[in-house]
């Protein structure tokens, strides 16, 4: 049970930051704009737990297979690029703004697909392929999902409040730091256990 709690509480607060800033927070206050809050985020939770599924899969799989001491340390680099694609930002095209605020499809089936699609590849998958090496992959799975749709759920909450006037840089170098952090406590973990 331990260790499920441990997974749930590591994977929920590095999913939570790495989507601050995202541009899974931006299609979530466009759609927002477009449709009620709950079958957005019904529409975020679905597209989530299904790419976190697959994501915990693949890294549960590399976890049992590859020496712990190594994914640490690749762990370690990936978060450390984490922070640096965070500091790059993301920014949503104009197809995406387009295609999220016109489509008249239902509102739960429109926000899962174009989520999905968005997170195929995004930092907070990866971020979950590397989590799973490390923890057992339910806690990973439910974590990281519910860390996506709370921040996601924050951005449309601040973003209606604050009338989109978030403070950008603040959250991209917070966010930043804390990959940084995480980054480097998986390195030196990584060459603790290979020295």
């Amino acid at each position: 049970m331990e260790g499920f709690l441990v997974a749930l509480a590591v994977s929920f607060g590095v999913i939570f930051v790495a989507e601050l800033g995202d541009k899974s927070q931006l299609m979530a206050l466009t759609f927002a704009t477009r449709f009620k809050t709950v079958p957005v985020l019904i529409g975020i939770t679905v597209a989530t737990a299904v790419v976190h599924l697959a994501s915990v899969a693949i890294g549960y799989g590399l976890g049992a297979s590859l020496p712990t001491e190594w994914i640490s340390l690749v762990g370690g680099v990936a978060f450390l690029g984490f922070g640096a694609w965070t500091l790059r930002g993301d920014t949503l095209t104009e197809a995406e703004k387009r295609k999220a605020e016109k489509t008249s499809k239902s509102a739960i089936v429109a926000v899962s697909v174009a989520f999905f699609l968005a997170e195929l590849g995004d930092k907070t998958m990866l971020a979950t392929i590397t989590l799973a090496t490390q923890y057992g992959w339910f806690g990973t799975w439910l974590g990281s999902t519910i860390g996506m749709v709370a921040a996601d759920a924050l951005a449309i909450l601040v973003g209606r409040m604050l009338g989109r006037r978030l403070p950008e840089k603040t959250i991209k170098y917070g966010a930043a730091v804390l990959f940084a952090i995480c980054g480097l406590w998986l390195i030196l973990e990584a060459v603790t256990q290979l020295t």
